[in-house]
């Protein structure tokens, strides 16, 4: 059985892993855990995990950003999707999907942004199966060093 919820503290060394395994490199726990406080304190941070079993094996982090444009509502950026390639295709990703649009609507979000590296093709189907649409935009990034 799946179990979605918020991440707690005793989470984020599973959480770690997680992470490991999506971008290949090491999360400095201490940081971590200030970071974890700081997004949790904020109340516009949503870290879902997903729990097979008792143990973590998917996440998500949605935030809720406000906006100053035409009527105000805010909006909902996803980041961080990851279930762990040994427990794929069993519906955790479509489960944690769907938690966090429930809280994005709870939210008045009017719309959610998520991006995807282009070379995750398999993703980019599932979140096309979900009702995510390709708009042909363009994304730009800048790494400060």
């Amino acid at each position: 059985m799946i179990t979605i919820r918020h991440i707690t503290e005793k989470d984020l060394s599973g959480l770690s892993h997680l992470y490991e395994e999506l971008l290949g490199i090491s999360t400095h726990l201490d940081q971590m855990l200030q970071v974890f406080k700081s997004a949790e304190s904020s109340g516009n941070y949503h870290i879902l995990g997903a729990f097979h079993e008792g143990e973590l094996a998917g996440s998500l982090m949605g935030i809720v950003c406000l906006d100053l444009i035409g009527n105000c509502k805010p909006f909902m950026v996803i980041e961080n999707v990851i279930v762990s390639g040994r427990i794929r295709r069993q519906g955790i990703g479509q489960k944690l999907m769907n938690e966090i649009e429930k809280i994005a609507r709870e939210n008045g979000c009017g719309y959610i942004i998520l991006v995807s590296g282009e070379q995750r093709k398999e993703a980019h189907i599932f979140y096309e199966k979900l009702g995510y649409r390709d708009e042909k935009v363009e994304g730009f990034r800048k790494h400060l060093h």
